[in-house]
């Protein structure tokens, strides 16, 4: 391996690792060699991923965490600092998708939901990752997951496009701030369309999902070892020079013109 590309003796954290693109970054980032913490709110479901990874030779525990919970976050990284260290990579990934209705439908209750996990929740663990890199003098790498609907217009997920438009913003907003202050840490966001996960999976299998995919410019949707590449540039020295970058990953869907 490419030693640009390595992840040998890092402390990877990645949040909504229970399924879907974050079981599948955790795996990716600990078969680069990193030692991989996985967090979800039930610590049950993320024992799979977690015997998974050692079976292949790989480093990862998992540990309790709600992102919109700050108390919760702040237990999570106690226990991390403890077991391993400092995080050095945080793929902040936990994310709902909310109902898809139209913007008179959306209930008070729906746009909380998805605010305080997709946004607030974002906030909170980049802020208390970012604090702990600080205080140790270390180095380090976020990657915060937006969507290519951070980027452009949608329909019927308001709180969801929104909350991602925000993650976009806090990425760019974040890797200023650090790099005004000369602090060494990259700030990135990865930009998804469409993959086939828990998330999204009901509306890209239904017969009007299957529709508009085939009208993106890919056709189809994504593999999701088709995110392997951009994520391991972002958090590797392979991307040391990339900061404050808003990548999508979406075969061309974001320049789609609508």
């Amino acid at each position: 391996m490419d030693v640009a590309w390595s992840l040998d003796g890092k402390i990877a954290l990645v949040t909504g690792a229970s399924s879907g693109i974050g079981s599948h970054f955790s795996r990716v980032l600990a078969r680069h060699g990193a030692a991989v913490v996985l967090a979800a709110r039930r610590v049950d479901k993320l024992n799979d991923v977690v015997n998974s990874i050692i079976r292949e030779g790989g480093k990862a525990f998992a540990v309790e965490m709600d992102v919109s919970s700050s108390e919760s976050v702040d237990a999570a990284f106690a226990i991390i600092a403890n077991q391993v260290g400092v995080v050095d990579i945080l793929i902040n990934n936990a994310g709902v998708s909310g109902d898809a209705v139209q913007l008179s439908d959306v209930s008070l209750d729906d746009w909380d939901f998805v605010m305080n996990t997709n946004l607030r929740g974002a906030w909170i663990v980049a802020k208390e990752a970012s604090r702990r890199l600080v205080d140790a003098g270390k180095s380090g790498s976020i990657v915060n997951i937006s969507s290519i609907y951070g980027l452009r217009e949608g329909v019927f997920k308001l709180p969801y496009n929104i909350s991602k438009a925000g993650v976009a913003q806090l990425t760019k907003t974040m890797a200023a701030e650090f790099s005004k202050s000369k602090r060494a840490i990259r700030v990135n966001a990865l930009c998804p369309g469409f993959f086939d996960t828990e998330l999204n999976s009901e509306f890209v299998n239904s017969d009007y999902g299957k529709k508009y995919i085939s009208k993106t410019p890919a056709g189809r949707l994504g593999k999701l070892k088709e995110l392997d590449g951009p994520l391991l540039l972002l958090v590797s020295e392979a991307g040391s020079f990339l900061n404050g970058v808003l990548l999508p990953v979406d075969g061309g869907h974001v320049i789609q013109p609508v």
